[in-house]
């Protein structure tokens, strides 16, 4: 369900596949081939969020930004880069994916944080705000730390999953 906030509404490519039970409110740009799965919320009423292209939503998930106010002067954004796998269940809130990550299932990612290209967050992590992770590592834990590098065939998954989705949501 696509729905205003106030006199703002979602933007979405034609190729952007949206779950019916899905709900996108106010200032939210969905570029070409991702996707957004049941029961997701990704609300831009507090803040902006962008989702690049070939990124893909998964069930249950959360996305919402911090608003600017005498506490926070800048506010949240959620910016998400291209072929970006956000696993099931996994709260976004004012925090910068870049390109080719993957975002494992019941993770949380919190405000001011920046992903580089190529991180790996496993499953049901924390990673606290104000955290910036290195490009081409696997990061676990609560909170998160750097556990190793990934391997080439894990770099190639990130892709591999991402084109997957794009597919699947084309059969839909």
């Amino acid at each position: 369900m696509l729905r205003n906030f106030e006199d703002t509404k979602p933007t979405l490519s034609s190729s952007t596949f949206i779950d019916e039970t899905a709900v996108v409110i106010g200032d939210v740009v969905i570029g070409d081939d991702s996707s957004v799965w049941p029961l997701t919320a990704i609300r831009g009423d507090a803040n902006i969020i962008r989702i690049g292209n070939s990124s893909n939503i998964q069930d249950g998930s959360v996305l919402h930004g911090s608003h600017i106010s005498e506490f926070n002067a800048t506010g949240a954004e959620v910016h998400i880069g291209d072929q970006v796998t956000v696993g099931h269940k996994v709260l976004l809130h004012g925090c910068r994916i870049g390109n080719l990550c993957m975002i494992g299932m019941g993770a949380i990612v919190m405000d001011n944080t920046i992903l580089e290209d190529r991180v790996m967050i496993g499953s049901g992590s924390l990673v606290p705000p104000g955290k910036h992770l290195e490009s081409g590592y696997l990061y676990l834990g609560n909170p998160t730390r750097k556990v190793r590098k990934l391997s080439e065939r894990e770099i190639d998954s990130l892709a591999y999953t991402a084109d997957y989705y794009v597919s699947l949501k084309n059969r839909y």
